[in-house]
């Protein structure tokens, strides 16, 4: 509680400059409570793509998540605004949301004909309690509505003005080498002439794979200027592991085969989903499977309408046979179903009677992504080269973010932003 209510007080204050310049604040996606599950941010038109809210559009973010008890808890919410590096930015409240920074959760069901009992929340942004004011990076963090120190968790959004127009590429003819294992992002920035008056020192852009955080990049200085757009190509941070398609597996029907999974069966008091044993993918063929880059979709093709509330809850066993133990370094699960959990639950486990690595993981029905990363101790940056193999094939979602500072301005704007796929 202590560690929890620690976390909640730096996230719930305004940061003032004296308190950043004494230590970075912790803002990376983190799930306080356990009994909070399947936490979801999307837009609400379409949860195939990167979550960006663009400013003053008809689209919507839609947070969703469950919380697992047999009594409704009361719930509130609030923001942070932060820069281009997740650390607080300036402004005070007022100037990046309009009302108050605080609002309930009105929208909540309760689970129907389930073995795991849950409450299902949604709500999406901007609403008519509250409504951004300013583009940039957004922490969220929701808590009970009797103790704003109990955080529940605390998650990321973004918010874009549209300002200039960002144009990614990705080719397998990297600088390092040409169609082999890696993939390389070059992206142009194009805005209106004379609009952005210093690039190399007013732009700053983030490039991630798969929306993963790990192995995200930071490019500050262009490599060509022109009056109306900037370029960033033949930049070797901007090289990344081509890695493999996702894994998949579904659990939407507990009575039928499903895909990736061996069996499903009913132990007191829960569902328990057996998927396949998988083995190590980096010394075999690159094989094309159409996947969501590792996302999640909920579902329970048994239910009544394929109502949502009837979605119950599996203890879901994964197994990774690598032939014995790896030495130097952990397996970690990758996916979107795992974003802020806590380390016990993403690192595999070996078992040196089986040698086999394995997790258990209490997830909804639905269809799922994954991947296993593999990150050498003293790191935390995972590799995929070591268990799913790097195939310069793979598709995968590059997403490009790019902030400004003018001279004089306080905070990060998020003035655009870009998707490519490789391979398309």
């Amino acid at each position: 509680m202590k560690h929890r209510n620690f976390i909640s007080l730096m996230c719930c204050v305004i940061v003032t400059l004296t308190a950043v310049a004494q230590g970075r604040v912790d803002t990376r996606p983190h799930i306080f409570d356990s009994n909070v599950r399947s936490l979801k941010v999307s837009l609400l038109n379409n949860m195939y793509v990167p979550p960006v809210y663009m400013l003053g559009s008809d689209d919507l973010l839609l947070i969703d998540f469950d919380y697992l008890d047999y009594n409704v808890h009361y719930l509130r919410y609030s923001v942070t605004h932060c820069n281009a590096d997740w650390q607080p930015s300036q402004l005070v409240e007022s100037e990046y949301v309009s009302g108050f920074n605080y609002a309930d959760i009105d929208d909540y069901e309760q689970s129907e004909a389930t073995y795991v009992h849950y409450y299902n929340y949604q709500f999406v942004l901007p609403n008519a309690d509250m409504e951004f004011l300013v583009s940039g990076n957004y922490l969220l963090t929701v808590y009970e509505q009797s103790d704003p120190d109990d955080i529940l968790f605390q998650t990321r959004l973004s918010v874009c003005e549209g300002k200039v127009g960002v144009y990614p590429q990705v080719t397998s003819r990297t600088d390092v080498e040409y169609n082999n294992r890696f993939q390389q992002v070059s992206f142009d920035v194009r805005f209106k002439p004379n609009q952005i008056k210093d690039p190399y020192s007013e732009f700053t852009c983030v490039v991630t794979q798969n929306s993963r955080e790990d192995n995200s990049v930071i490019v500050t200085r262009p490599t060509m200027v022109a009056v109306d757009h900037v370029t960033y190509d033949h930049n070797r941070d901007l090289i990344f592991a081509a890695g493999n398609e996702f894994r998949r597996f579904e659990t939407v029907n507990a009575h039928n085969i499903n895909m990736g999974v061996q069996s499903i069966r009913y132990y007191e008091p829960m569902y328990h989903a057996i998927l396949l044993t998988d083995v190590p993918r980096n010394e075999t063929q690159y094989l094309y499977d159409q996947t969501q880059f590792g996302r999640f979709t909920i579902r329970n093709a048994e239910a009544y309408n394929e109502n949502p509330l009837e979605a119950d809850y599996m203890i879901t066993h994964f197994t990774l046979d690598t032939d014995g133990k790896l030495n130097g370094g952990n397996v970690w699960l990758y996916g979107e179903f795992l974003e802020g959990y806590p380390a016990s639950q993403a690192m595999m486990k070996y078992d040196a009677s089986t040698g086999f690595y394995t997790a258990d993981l209490l997830l909804k029905q639905g269809a799922y992504n994954y991947m296993y990363l593999w990150v050498p101790d003293g790191t935390s940056v995972g590799q995929t080269s070591r268990i799913e193999g790097d195939h310069y094939e793979t598709i995968n979602e590059y997403l490009v973010k790019v902030y400004d500072r003018p001279m004089g301005e306080r905070y990060d704007h998020l003035v655009g932003y870009g998707v490519a796929y490789s391979g398309k």
